[in-house]
């Protein structure tokens, strides 16, 4: 059996212990009472009715616990799919938001069944940074209007247009509303000082929704907006999907399968760092794409990892799946048994936790940290960041690696480079280079040029126009490829254009050290050594030097 695709729950359980059950219960329950909160606020945030935040923690949390490549990992609703979920259903409606979710499950199986999550992870940070702090303030836009209690109607979708509605209704502020969000701000800020075992969301919550209650205050609430929140789960449903439906929303489901994978590994990665632990990735995309599928099947929202519950769990003790698994069970018994009480907690509380999940997800510092550095990271940084707050995560992502992309292939370039050596050549007179070219006797027409750096579709322009600048055509040309790492098709396809313009003119070619058993592979695959001649590549240079006196002494006959 491939270990790559069991989840870490079978590697966990072999040596597991009393002791750590015990641990992983208290744990469980401390993150259970933390997600409670954030599942609802994450669900009304998101468009959709509270109940759902909590269906996607149930059931979405279980199964990417117990199938998980992670021993840590909590699965549940984000912050960061709020912006996302928002606009699927405001453009195809809940059940265009489900058909999507059940899509983008099954785009994340896929993924891992691929073998594409060591891929994933090699998203540059900058674009993360960007994209995380452009949802951070999109998110803080969101609940505006709740925090401050504005009288309107409706909240435009659009960034720009959403603010400037705020301003133009900022006289009808609900100050209740304003300092029951800013007693939550302040409660959940503070709260830690006094203790890390209760979770300052919850108590924000209690005390808030007490104080509304007891003094009657004009706050709306989740019922008020809402109605009550049901005590039980739906039954399953399993989305119709056809051709039309699938074109319709393949994109949007593109979207989450890529930011609940990226999202997912990013918290893992963090959480290896933080128990000494080596997740499997593919195995992770395997059960957050099944945790996706379930929670679509039962009227749920996206899932993905989540980086401050996962944490929230290997703080208290979590070390094993069984921890997760406990959260989603104490979710399922608070809904069964006390949801219909929640019904009362405030929409300025909501409003208030997500300011801070908010100014959370936002790392200004490592903003601010990128910033300083190169100019092509602040390029993507800041591309990535505005796209994602004034047009569209998908864009912003689509857009943002393109730019790397292309950025990464500028330094590769200016890595890249070939030298015509001759004896008075600076470079080669310094005398770091024990194999120089003017510590050789180099013959009378012949020519010794070397590449530096990968020789790929951005640099080989480079050796054509290198070779172009011969003077006199040479008898035998060499070409040093000791410092080549790798080749593409267009690098091979270059060296044979030039092969077959100077065996035109009568000039042979030497290809000389290439070291790289890449590279070797590559030119063996193209043929490209045999239409040199086998001869004709040398390990060093002064066998390539011999040969060409070989060449010009046949020549010369």
């Amino acid at each position: 059996m491939n270990t790559m695709f069991t989840p870490k729950i079978v590697d966990t359980l072999r040596h597991y212990s009393k002791k750590q059950f015990g641990r992983d219960v208290m744990a469980g329950l401390i993150v259970g009472i933390v997600a409670l909160p954030l599942a609802i606020a994450f669900g009304i945030a998101s468009g959709v009715s509270p109940e759902k935040g909590l269906y996607t923690a149930i059931i979405a949390g279980f199964i990417i616990s117990a199938m998980g490549g992670s021993r840590v990992q909590i699965g549940g609703p984000t912050g960061a799919f709020i912006v996302i979920v928002y606009g699927i259903v405001q453009q195809y409606g809940v059940n265009g938001l489900i058909i999507a979710t059940f899509m983008a499950g099954i785009m994340l199986i896929i993924m891992g069944i691929a073998r594409l999550g060591a891929v994933i992870k090699f998203i540059p940070h900058p674009l993360i940074i960007g994209f995380t702090s452009g949802i951070a303030l999109l998110i803080f836009s969101t609940q505006v209007k709740d925090f401050l209690g504005l009288q309107m109607n409706q909240v435009p979708p659009d960034f720009i247009d959403k603010w400037i509605s705020y301003f133009n209704h900022i006289t009808t502020v609900n100050w209740e509303s304003f300092l029951i969000a800013g007693g939550t701000v302040f409660i959940i800020q503070a709260w830690p000082y006094i203790t890390h075992k209760i979770p300052g969301s919850l108590i924000a919550i209690l005390v808030s929704t007490a104080v509304v209650q007891w003094l009657h205050l004009p706050a709306e609430t989740i019922g008020s907006r809402f109605g009550s929140i049901p005590s039980t789960l739906p039954m399953p449903v399993i989305p119709h999907l056809d051709f039309a439906t699938i074109k319709q929303l393949i994109q949007p489901a593109f979207t989450i399968a890529l930011l609940g994978g990226i999202e997912s590994l990013l918290s893992a990665v963090v959480s290896d760092g933080m128990i000494g632990g080596n997740h499997k990735s593919n195995m992770e995309l395997i059960a957050q794409g099944t945790g996706n599928i379930f929670s679509a099947i039962f009227g749920g929202i996206p899932a993905t990892g989540a980086i401050a519950r996962t944490a929230t769990n290997v703080k208290n003790g979590g070390r094993t799946p069984v921890a997760g698994m406990i959260h989603a069970v104490t979710l399922l018994l608070i809904m069964l048994f006390v949801g219909k009480w929640a019904a009362l907690i405030p929409m300025a509380t909501l409003a208030g936790i997500l300011v801070v999940v908010a100014y959370n997800m936002s790392e200004w510092e490592s903003f601010r940290s990128v910033l300083k550095g190169p100019g092509s990271d602040v390029a993507i940084l800041l591309t990535t960041f505005i796209l994602t707050v004034l047009v569209d995560l998908t864009v912003a992502i689509e857009i943002g690696m393109v730019l790397a992309a292309f950025l990464f292939m500028r330094n590769m370039i200016k890595s890249s480079d070939v030298n015509i050596l001759v004896k008075d050549n600076m470079e080669a007179g310094t005398g770091a280079d024990k194999e120089a070219v003017d510590l050789y006797d180099i013959p009378t027409g012949v020519e010794v040029f070397e590449i530096t750096g990968p020789l790929f579709f951005g640099a080989a322009y480079k050796f054509k126009d290198a070779i172009r600048f011969i003077e006199k055509t040479p008898a035998v040309l060499i070409i040093r490829m000791r410092y080549v790492p790798i080749i593409d098709a267009t690098g091979i396809r270059t060296i044979e254009e030039v092969h077959k313009e100077i065996k035109h003119r009568g000039t042979k070619l030497i290809l000389s050290e290439v070291h790289s058993e890449k590279v070797m592979e590559e030119l063996q695959h193209a043929r490209l050594l045999f239409s040199i001649g086998k001869a004709n590549v040398t390990n060093t240079l002064e066998a390539a030097i011999e040969r060409s006196r070989q060449i010009l002494a046949d020549y010369s006959k």
